[in-house]
């Protein structure tokens, strides 16, 4: 089996070999190529120095990126390649980064310092492949699994635990046996990673493809990251709509939902505020109020997972309208866009369709033929241009003061109370028409 390279890194294997060192392509590059994706990035390493590969390629535009680790960057046609010597690592106190490297010039050596073997295989179009640890079978078996021992990969770098979640959820895998212990007796040393780190790998995880099977199976370790989710489980709603266990749901419809970063994390914390919510009456359960407690639970996980502003915004908001319920008709749902603007109102449609097909089956079909005609009527509002917002509105603020209306606060008014007018279709949204309904305002004071 061979792989196919870009002339850029053929270039730089040939150039780093004529000049007698060793070159091969490493890591997730290979990984992807084996797999049939096309890899987004080609790293290189060799058995040249840092600056034997800077003389190697002088002339050439190079930035020193981590000399202190060994890796230079080089552009080539505009593109980066990251070329690093081979390396063993050092002592690694803070269970993230070593110390210190020291260069080797054995691929063996630089190969078993790697995190999974999926992620420990070279390749050099001249000599093949070099699979010391068997990450090409582990591919074919779909499977995660440590280079080495476990336990000592997991204490050298926490963050792997997080990394085997994520490429077990974004590939589909399976984690081997003795990793998969390992996760679990070393998942507490997640607290020695930086919020943005855990936070960066999340992103990633959350949309895979497996991401329902890995939430059922690592939800332990979920909740060193986030132990909000611990009331959730096996939480018993007494609802007979509904999965009895309020996280069997969440689970559900995290995989329900499209693969978008915001749509899942809305969607793993939706119900996180129904615990504290519960109350009984008539014998069956409800949760008055929990749609505000969990956008506010939700912006406290996300604020200290480092989340960017706009995601925080989307989830939270999210969060608070998917209990809502949301006619099918045109003028609700110009004022609902209005309110959140197309873009999250789809969203929040994603969100209710996700929920609605968490639940038992005779009790979904209802909800989501609701839903289908809601985006039938927001389909049609969107393709016909009708007005839902005050910058689609016929008249502006400068159009008022041209007839008499004065610039401030009044309006402000008057342009809303023609927009709700457009909105409930009691005007039509043209420029003459509403200023002869303005001009009434006027008169009337």
């Amino acid at each position: 089996m061979n792989i196919s390279i870009s002339d850029e890194v053929r270039f730089i294997i040939d150039t780093l070999e004529e000049s007698g060192y060793e070159a091969y392509v490493v890591g997730g590059c290979v990984r992807d190529a084996v797999l049939g994706k096309k890899p987004e990035d080609w790293d290189i390493c060799t058995s040249a120095l840092p600056e034997h590969t800077m003389r190697c390629f002088e002339g050439r535009d190079i930035i020193k990126t981590g000399l202190r680790h060994g890796t230079i960057t080089l552009l080539l046609n505009h593109k980066p390649f990251e070329i690093t010597t081979y390396r063993i690592d050092g002592i690694y106190s803070d269970n993230r980064r070593p110390e210190k490297v020291e260069f080797v010039n054995d691929l063996k050596n630089d190969l078993s310092r790697r995190d999974f073997t999926i992620n420990a295989i070279a390749y050099n179009p001249n000599k093949g492949f070099a699979d010391l640890f068997d990450g090409i079978s582990d591919i074919k078996n779909q499977t995660i699994r440590c280079v080495g021992n476990p336990d000592k990969r997991f204490q050298e770098d926490a963050l792997r635990i997080m990394r085997a979640l994520r490429f077990a959820s974004v590939l589909g895998f399976g984690i081997e046996d003795e990793t998969s212990k390992a996760i679990f007796r070393n998942k507490k040393l997640l607290k020695n990673i930086a919020a943005e780190r855990i936070a960066g790998e999340m992103n990633k995880m959350i949309i895979g493809l497996g991401i329902e099977n890995l939430l059922l199976i690592y939800t332990p370790v979920i909740e060193e990251i986030i132990p909000e989710i611990r009331d959730m489980i096996e939480f018993d709603r007494n609802n007979p709509r509904h999965y009895p266990d309020v996280w069997r749901h969440t689970i559900k419809s995290v995989s329900e939902a499209p693969a978008d970063t915001a749509l899942r994390l809305t969607m793993l914390f939706h119900h996180i505020g129904k615990p504290e919510r519960y109350i009984e009456i008539d014998s069956a359960g409800h949760f008055c109020g929990h749609p505000q407690a969990g956008s506010d639970m939700a912006k406290e996980i996300l604020l200290r997972l480092k989340y960017d502003n706009d995601t925080i915004e989307t989830v939270t908001q999210l969060i608070l309208y998917h209990d809502t319920y949301i006619q099918p008709g045109r003028t609700h749902i110009k004022r609902w866009l209005n309110r959140i603007g197309e873009k999250r109102f789809r969203l929040l449609i994603e969100v209710k369709r996700a929920d609605a097909t968490a639940q038992l089956e005779k009790y979904r079909r209802e909800k989501i033929t609701t839903l289908d005609n809601i985006l039938l009527v927001l389909d049609e509002i969107i393709e016909g241009r009708q007005c839902f917002s005050l910058r689609d509105l016929a008249v502006n603020g400068r159009d008022l003061i041209d007839i008499g209306v004065p610039e401030g606060v009044e309006t402000g008014a008057i342009l809303n109370r023609l927009l709700e007018m457009v909105i409930n279709e009691s005007a039509e949204n043209d420029k003459e028409k509403l200023l002869e309904i303005a001009k009434v305002f006027i008169a009337k004071g």
